[in-house]
């Protein structure tokens, strides 16, 4: 897709990146860049860069990066067009109204569309007469008809094609349909048919942060199965990049706290009994994603999951994603009902006010749960529990709040409070050496990135990849370089797909007296393929560069063509990938 050139060069000048960034990020100010922790990632070092300069920023940890638009593409998940519009709108000004091709952005468009008239169709439903069992359900469950409202649930008809003929009479296509995942298409005997993917059920909407209707939850009114049928992936819907309820508790909060449940359900009866500060996961396990969705708007998190084994398996693996984002954690002991809803059902507001106010940190929960494991009141289970509670001390990264543990384990159980340190220094040293080596095969995903995708098929020869890395990022920096090398090497002599298309794109824009901004390329290449543009464009930005340089690469890079010491990049060792990158800067 091609924009206005004038056009994106204003958006750069007007769109800083540092004030684009910073609601995302807290960003901090070292020499000329700004550093922070990522939010693609989870991290407890800084290793997110943003460079004013060329307003681009770049991860060293995970590799992402690009222009001020891949961040907004990234963070917000949005394709190029609808990056740019949503700067656009922030900076006052108006998309230009030829130029470009926003087919892609329609289709999101009608998506939507189709799901806010989707939601009207479903809630209407529900206050007709074919919904009544429906609101019977609801109400019967202890839901008002004001929070029945509030969150625009609603009734899937029993029947085919109930949403088909409603929303085809309102001028949308049966493929936008099957796009949006409200119909699904079947081919049975030579015939092809549509129905609606949620029939007979109880009708959950689900509404991202800016107000769109991006999917939908569907709940049997009885025990049947599955129980729920949610939408699956579409061009506005990632359900491992969401959570339900969060455009109404971002603006709930309470001491920077938000309450993580399990359900729709559970969320919709915290919110109807105050607690207007919880959200939900959706039918997936919580991703990091989610974690770093969640650290935008809060401090700590209260796990609110179901008391089953299943869902205390879900608060295990919660927490270390959790923490993994920056955030304090903290897990309720539901007594009284298997979850929030029950709780609330039957023991009113105050109880469950009671269980946040007693809520456990995640070492206490952690403690807890391995205690519940073994017979204290034997010297073999208390031996075992004691082993077990400093693996769990161990991963705590305070050293007062590790000693605060000794010393209560130390006076319950009659032990020397520098034994059970002694120990969880042991074990704080296992773990230091397994992060150590997990941070080097990070850092050998992320070189590989960088250099040589691992997913090339064909063999690439490392002197290649390394003179075209090199010639590219000398000719990032130095345009006028462009019109001296012509004809000397062409897009077709480079091993690296990515390296040659970069440079028949950059050749183009040079032979006609194009700017090559970085701001410029995101029309011609993905969100990935940027992170490893900004990178050559930075890494080029601190070296010595000349023609002479260039013609020394261009002199490699067809000499490797020819077949020399060619190498599969997969099966590149982590010692020879550190060398081909050492010696990058040389």
């Amino acid at each position: 897709m091609s924009l206005n050139e004038d056009f994106l060069l204003e958006l750069r000048e007007r769109a800083d990146i540092v004030s684009v960034v910073s609601p995302y990020v807290n960003l901090k100010r070292s020499s000329k860049t700004y550093v922070g922790l990522c939010p693609f990632h989870s991290e407890k070092t800084p290793s997110f860069n943003v460079y004013p300069e060329n307003n681009s920023f770049y991860c060293f940890g995970c590799g992402a990066g690009g222009s001020v638009i891949t961040f907004v593409c990234r963070i917000e998940n949005l394709d190029y067009i609808d990056a740019v519009k949503s700067l656009a709108r922030k900076f006052g000004l108006n998309m230009p109204e030829d130029g470009y091709d926003d087919t892609l952005s329609r289709r999101r468009g009608r998506i939507l569309s189709a799901n806010r008239e989707a939601a009207r169709f479903y809630h209407s439903e529900l206050l007709g007469e074919r919904g009544r069992a429906a609101l019977d359900y609801l109400l019967n469950r202890g839901l008002t008809m004001q929070t029945i409202r509030r969150f625009g649930l609603g009734y899937a008809p029993n029947g085919w094609t109930p949403l088909l003929d409603h929303l085809s009479q309102s001028g949308y296509t049966e493929a936008e349909l099957i796009e949006a995942n409200l119909v699904r298409k079947s081919e049975k005997n030579g015939k092809t048919s549509y129905f609606d993917n949620f029939r007979h059920r109880v009708m959950v909407p689900i509404i991202d942060i800016r107000g769109g209707v991006i999917a939908f939850g569907g709940r049997v009114l009885d025990d049947s199965k599955p129980k729920y049928i949610n939408t699956s992936d579409t061009l506005v819907y990632k359900k491992s990049r969401e959570l339900f309820a969060l455009n109404y508790a971002k603006n709930s909060l309470e001491d920077g706290r938000l309450i993580l449940a399990e359900g729709y359900m559970d969320v919709i009866a915290l919110h109807q009994a105050g607690f207007t500060n919880s959200v939900a996961g959706l039918g997936t396990a919580l991703t990091s994603e989610q974690a770093q969705l969640l650290a935008r708007y809060a401090k700590e998190i209260i796990l609110s999951y179901d008391s089953d084994e299943a869902g205390q398996k879900a608060v295990r693996r919660a927490i270390p994603i959790l923490s993994g984002a920056g955030l304090k954690v903290k897990v309720l002991k539901l007594s009284g009902g298997k979850d929030p809803d029950e709780i609330i059902k039957n023991h009113g507001r105050e109880r469950f006010k009671s269980l946040i106010d007693g809520a456990a940190n995640d070492i206490e929960y952690k403690m807890l749960a391995e205690r519940e494991k073994f017979d204290v009141g034997t010297d073999d289970g208390k031996l075992s529990f004691l082993k077990a509670a400093v693996n769990v001390l161990a991963s705590a990264d305070g050293a007062i709040e590790r000693e605060i543990y000794a010393s209560r384990l130390a006076d319950e159980f009659s032990v020397n409070k520098s034994s059970i340190l002694l120990q969880v220094d042991e074990a704080r040293k296992r773990l230091d050496r397994q992060k150590k080596r997990d941070r080097l095969n990070s850092l050998n995903k992320t070189a590989r990135s960088m250099g040589i995708p691992p997913d090339i098929p064909s063999a690439v020869s490392v002197n290649a990849a390394k003179s075209e890395m090199t010639l590219l990022s000398i000719l990032l920096n130095n345009p006028d370089f462009f019109i001296k090398i012509s004809g000397s090497v062409s897009a077709e002599d480079f091993s690296d797909e990515l390296h040659g298309r970069l440079f028949k794109v950059l050749m183009e824009r040079a032979a006609s007296n194009k700017s090559i901004e970085l701001d410029l390329l995101n029309a011609y290449f993905t969100p990935n393929e940027m992170s490893r543009i900004v990178r050559l464009n930075n890494d080029g930005a601190r070296q010595a560069a000349s023609l002479g340089i260039c013609f020394d690469c261009i002199k490699i890079i067809k000499e490797e063509k020819m077949g020399v010491e060619k190498v599969n990049p997969a099966e590149l060792s982590d010692e020879d990938f550190n060398n081909l990158f050492k010696s990058f800067n040389k």
